[in-house]
């Protein structure tokens, strides 16, 4: 579904860091008013950034345990790779520390408070799924996520598309799907999340990963598999960027 490319400045990069804060945000700094989000990027999931540069956006799904975070975030540092991370509140409560690591080391999203199955739930549960995600993030970590949103199970309707887009979100979805999060146990290892995410590259690709370990077999490949995925993109001639680059400019 391609988009006009956006000016060059839209393209934001960041150069990540793992140093561990002392502290954690108690109280969120005051978010000025949300810019409105362009045009072509509501009514729909954004699955690619709409430009003709050989940028890819790396993103981490962030609900169930940060197995992985100590990995990616040293990885990331190492390699001066700009990522998105999708936290849910759930999560940011059970890891405080991980969450505000994190915010510094890239940019952070909004994947509702206890990742539960949108369609299936009323206007105004739906609504406290992303606000309450939302207030936790900027409680722990000081950094609003908006106007950053993945839906639980990368699933939604035109119902929730709206709700999501009227709180002053994009819904971002993504390009290729590492599946590392089906573990060993399901058949997947770190050359095929590597061979996944380098056989979907083009620009504007949006890769998605998780921070977590698989629950039956605990292994970690997204985060085993990153170094060799950022030296192969960067070897086809891309560069990396956060999702910022979506509503910039």
């Amino acid at each position: 579904m391609p988009n006009p490319s956006p000016p060059t400045s839209a393209i934001v990069t960041s150069t990540p860091t793992t140093s561990t804060p002392t502290t954690i945000a108690t109280t969120p700094s005051t978010p000025g008013p949300t810019a409105p989000i362009p045009p072509s990027l509501v009514g729909h999931v954004v699955s690619r950034i709409p430009t003709s540069r050989k940028v890819v956006a790396l993103t981490f799904d962030a609900g169930a345990n940060g197995d992985g975070v100590d990995s990616i975030l040293a990885t990331l540092a190492k390699e001066k790779a700009a990522a998105t991370f999708y936290l849910t509140g759930d999560f940011v409560d059970s890891f405080p520390t991980l969450a505000v690591r994190m915010s510094a080391a890239g940019r952070l999203g909004n994947h509702t408070a206890d990742h539960l199955h949108l369609p299936t739930l009323t206007d105004a549960q739906v609504r406290t799924q992303v606000i309450s995600a939302r207030t936790t993030i900027m409680r722990i970590t000081g950094e609003d996520p908006r106007p950053l949103f993945r839906f639980p199970f990368g699933d939604s309707g035109p119902r929730d598309l709206r709700l999501v887009n009227d709180l002053g979100y994009v819904a971002v979805g993504w390009t290729v799907d590492s599946l590392g999060w089906q573990g060993t146990s399901g058949g997947r290892s770190v050359d095929s999340v590597v061979q996944r995410v380098l056989a979907a590259a083009t620009p504007g690709e949006i890769v998605l990963m998780h921070v977590g370990s698989n629950p039956t077999d605990h292994s970690t490949l997204d985060a085993d598999a990153l170094p060799r995925v950022i030296s192969g993109l960067r070897a086809a001639g891309y560069g990396f960027v956060t999702l910022d680059a979506l509503s910039a400019g």
